[in-house]
């Protein structure tokens, strides 16, 4: 009732846990003096003066420490749950959780030592998480979490510190207007911090400044007079192409990367005048010529087992039939050959050969064009080793921190030019050491992929050392630079960086790619062998077609013949070898003539061996039988 005179506009007021406090309190002391008994309270009054107070003139109980020693056993659940006093103190197991919105509050849930977080006090749920607990209020009347910190609108600008440079103008490019002096800047660095502030969840203002200032003031400043800039305070920011390296963190705090990290070196190709002789051996390694070898050699085989019965242009004497047979298998490879086969077996074989010999030569050309090519292209130097023997001087961009990399690496200043443009750097590389040029270049992966992407046809680029890309700069300290660091990362993995980078690197399709080396480019036989087994199984399939159509064409004479084993075998060779003349060839070949009587004229070779048996006579007057028998009774020469 007090509490409702005192606050009339709370309506329906209820006890908050100050209350159930007290009055579990006042309950526990009520247990205990009930315990004790009421009979034996005894007061000593103090010895006041006249001029005391109340307060003094309240009695002490003779019994206090009997009370405490009750108080202390009572044990009991109130309405603020259990009651317990732990040396004098009540023990505290429930915690309300409340929102604090202005002067008012909101309970959002509570806290217990055996459950935890909980929505409410008698819940069941024992998590331990608070994603149970009610909604909180955040300033502004909103229900999102706010993140990282704000800026407020009336707040100073950041004033962020941008390299003004006429060279490498793809990166940060200062374009002023004299007239209204005023300035624009723009390039790939200004582009993705631009993006990654659009990533924070608040509103960042700033201002960028051209360094070095355009008054003239700091003409020759380096980016370390830029960064010291930051680290006086006097700036609080640099955006643009500086790198991340041990040395400057330790003034000024780095954003995490949004380049490719690395230092490289830029080389120019060698002269390749004297090509060498043998290079057309390379696109094919050992064992795939040797192979290549040995099946023109078996498909020369084939082709005359196959067609030397039937075919005149694979008869006459034995040289004839060999330097035949191996030109018709070699000039495959131009298709070029000159005889025709007659027997459908060889085309089945040619036509499966002809499909190996088509995927060989044209794999051989593009191979033999690629490795005349990189022939070309092979770097004056390698690594930092041969290059540090060679004597050759060597370039850095002007203001770059690769000056004292480079002096550490045991560079003499003798040696060491420095170039301010990718221009100049083509124009020192081009000249070479020997002319009062350079011999390779150094400098960052961003800015020799920039070099690289415009005279990619005279130089290669060589990766050497590690670095840890751009960043932006910020004092030490400053909450942005975790903010910014997540957002670059977003950034970095979305479609937009690809975007910026094609806007001011557009990449060149004119540019060979020499990375990799002429040898690992050789074909090998893994690659081809499934072709080989395919032709070989063809060409065995049509050898034992045709050794079993030859056995059964010849088998009713071997049979019949008297002689022993060894001489049927020897019967059966010499069939293979003479001509087939029931074959289409000699039936309705050139060969085939008629007499003025307009009888059929048929040419019979004999063997070269006249000292056939008369079992081989006997050979020839059934091949005429067999003729007179379907064609009339031709004259036999």
């Amino acid at each position: 009732m007090k509490f409702q005179q005192d606050n009339p506009s709370i309506y329906n007021p209820m006890l908050n846990i100050f209350g159930f406090w007290a009055y579990d309190a006042a309950w526990a002391m009520a247990m205990a003096i009930e315990q004790m008994g009421t009979t034996n309270f005894n007061y000593q009054m103090s010895n006041s003066s006249t001029d005391a107070t109340d307060l003094d003139t309240i009695g002490v109980s003779q019994n206090g420490w009997r009370l405490l020693q009750e108080l202390a056993n009572v044990t009991f659940t109130g309405l603020a749950g259990k009651f317990r006093l732990i040396n004098g103190q009540r023990e505290s197991t429930v915690f309300q959780i409340v929102n604090i919105n202005g002067n008012a509050a909101r309970e959002i849930g509570f806290w217990t030592l055996e459950k935890g977080l909980l929505r409410d006090l008698y819940s069941l749920n024992t998590s331990k998480y608070p994603i149970n607990l009610r909604s909180i209020i955040w300033p502004g009347d909103s229900t999102s979490v706010p993140k990282g910190w704000e800026i407020p609108p009336n707040g100073k600008r950041l004033k962020i510190l941008v390299p003004n440079k006429d060279s490498f103008f793809q990166f940060v490019t200062v374009t002023q207007d004299p007239s209204r002096n005023t300035f624009q800047v723009t390039g790939y660095c200004t582009d993705i911090f631009r993006v990654v502030i659009e990533k924070l969840p608040y509103d960042v203002a700033y201002d960028f400044i051209p360094f070095p200032f355009t008054d003239g003031s700091s003409a020759n400043s380096t980016y370390n007079d830029m960064i010291d800039q930051v680290f006086y305070k006097n700036y609080d920011a640099v955006v643009g192409d500086t790198t991340i390296i041990a040395n400057r963190s330790l003034y000024v705090d780095f954003t995490l990367p949004y380049t490719e990290s690395g230092v490289a070196m830029l080389v120019p190709y060698k002269d390749s005048k004297s090509k060498n002789a043998w290079v057309f051996l390379k696109p094919l390694t050992w064992d795939l010529w040797l192979t290549t070898g040995c099946f023109f050699v078996f498909i020369a085989l084939v082709v005359w087992i196959l067609e030397h019965q039937i075919n005149e242009e694979f008869r006459g004497s034995i040289a004839h039939q060999v330097g035949t047979s191996f030109w018709f298998s070699f000039s495959t490879m131009v298709f070029a050959q000159r005889e025709r086969v007659s027997n459908n077996l060889t085309r089945f074989v040619v036509i499966v050969w002809f499909f190996v010999v088509l995927i060989l030569t044209q794999s051989y050309t593009g191979s033999l064009s690629y490795l005349l090519v990189v022939q070309n292209l092979q770097p004056t130097m390698t690594d930092m080793d041969q290059l540090l023997k060679s004597g050759e001087k060597v370039g850095y961009q002007h203001g770059s921190f690769l000056y004292g990399m480079l002096k550490q690496m045991k560079f003499d200043d003798s040696r060491l030019i420095y170039y301010r443009s990718p221009e100049e750097c083509d124009a020192l590389l081009s000249k070479g050491s020997a002319k009062g040029g350079i011999g390779a270049a150094f400098d960052e992966v961003p800015y020799i992929k920039l070099v690289f992407s415009q005279y990619c046809n005279k130089y290669t680029m060589i990766p050497t050392l590690k670095t840890a890309g751009f960043g932006f700069i910020f004092p030490k300290g400053s909450p942005l630079v975790q903010d910014i660091s997540r957002a670059i990362l977003n950034v970095t993995q979305g479609p937009k960086m690809r975007k910026i980078e094609n806007t001011w690197f557009p990449s060149k399709s004119n540019c060979l790619d020499s990375t990799n080396s002429a040898s690992s480019n050789s074909l090998d036989l893994d690659s081809f062998w499934g072709l080989f087994f395919i032709a070989g199984a063809v060409a065995v399939l049509a050898l034992l077609i045709f050794m079993v159509m030859l056995v059964k064409r010849s088998w009713h004479e071997v049979e019949s013949s008297p002689s022993s084993l060894q001489e049927k075998i020897v019967l059966l060779g010499r069939r293979f070898y003479q001509r087939h003349l029931n074959s289409y060839n000699f039936r309705e070949g050139k060969n085939r003539n008629t007499d003025d009587g307009g009888n059929e004229v048929v040419a019979v070779e004999t063997s070269e061996n006249t000292n056939f048996p008369l079992s081989s006579s006997r050979d020839f007057s059934q091949d005429n039988d067999d003729i007179n028998n379907e064609q009339g009774t031709p004259s036999v020469e």
